[in-house]
């Protein structure tokens, strides 16, 4: 039976005011979750986009229809999420941005822009010859929504691609190898970019073996989670030489000022900004507006990844 009234909450005025207008019935209140919650009952509560494992703990004692987050990875959520409350993360609304992030900094590292702008600080003209993105053998770790924004990224910029998921398959048009061929495919990779998930099912796919299966020179792009890639042999590959590194998240992170990575010529650093982008402002109104569409219609939410 279709419902003529909802109470939602959302972390701040903006993304309050991007959902205006809405269905008459439907309210809207502010609350950021840095403290008690204004009513003892919601429909559907937006958490912020940073800190959600906190600003769960506000929860208690709140009555909630659905828990809807501003991030596509869970990972470490269950726990904190209240018993009974289901969880919808904000699949469709980060991989646009993230995709571009991860071309950008591959074409960045590749085309040697960091150590160009350096020169510019430096008022110096400093040409050098650099390694292009065209004609490269690129593999994608990570097929689902990111990595296939990634994908449709790269169409254009004339490379080989490849891409390693759980399982085998063709799907719009590239190849996917299994995850138990990640070694075979890492030994002609020259440039490899991850966005699988994180959680014990992925930490350290990356570890010390298969970085020493990549070729000399290679180029590792993360725009996935940190824990994917084992920080302290990523670090000796780039100490020496051998590997490259252009990362949007690390392990630890955010990154300790006093971290190697830092300081390693062969690392590109960017501080966990793949979805934080324009594309992301207009993306979550239409999810958070879709879920109060689909409650009024007494319809099951999008996006449900734990079932409370």
């Amino acid at each position: 039976m279709a419902r003529s009234e909802l109470v939602i909450s959302v972390p701040n005025d903006q993304l309050a005011g991007d959902l205006a207008p809405l269905p008459a019935g439907v309210e809207v209140v502010v609350w950021p979750m840095t403290d008690d919650a204004p009513r003892d009952r919601f429909d559907m509560v937006v958490g912020p986009h940073a800190n959600l494992t906190a600003a769960l703990a506000h929860l208690d004692g709140v009555e909630v229809g659905l828990l809807q987050s501003q991030s596509i990875g869970y990972e470490g959520v269950a726990e904190h999420v209240p018993a009974g409350v289901p969880f919808a993360n904000a699949a469709t609304v980060h991989e646009s941005s993230t995709g571009e992030l991860a071309v950008a900094l591959a074409l960045a590292a590749q085309r040697l822009i960091p150590e160009f702008v350096r020169a510019q600080d430096e008022h110096a003209w400093r040409p050098r010859f650099a390694e292009s993105l065209a004609d490269r053998r690129v593999t994608l770790l990570g097929f689902g929504g990111v990595g296939k924004a990634i994908a449709a990224r790269l169409q254009g910029f004339e490379v080989h691609l490849t891409a390693v998921a759980t399982r085998a398959r063709e799907e719009d048009g590239v190849t996917v190898r299994a995850l138990a061929d990640l070694h075979d495919v890492l030994a002609s990779t020259e440039v490899l970019i991850a966005s699988l998930p994180g959680g014990d099912s992925t930490r350290h796919v990356l570890d010390a073996a298969a970085l020493a299966a990549l070729p000399d020179g290679a180029l590792i792009v993360n725009v996935g989670r940190g824990p994917l890639i084992d920080t302290d042999a990523l670090v000796a590959e780039v100490r020496n030489g051998r590997l490259r590194a252009a990362l949007d998240v690390t392990d630890p992170e955010p990154l300790p000022s006093d971290h190697p990575l830092w300081a390693l010529p062969g690392a590109l650093i960017v501080p966990h900004v793949g979805g934080d982008s324009s594309a992301m402002r207009s993306r979550i109104t239409r999810l958070v507006r879709n879920q109060i569409e689909r409650m009024l219609a007494d319809e099951p939410p999008l996006n449900v990844v734990l079932e409370g």
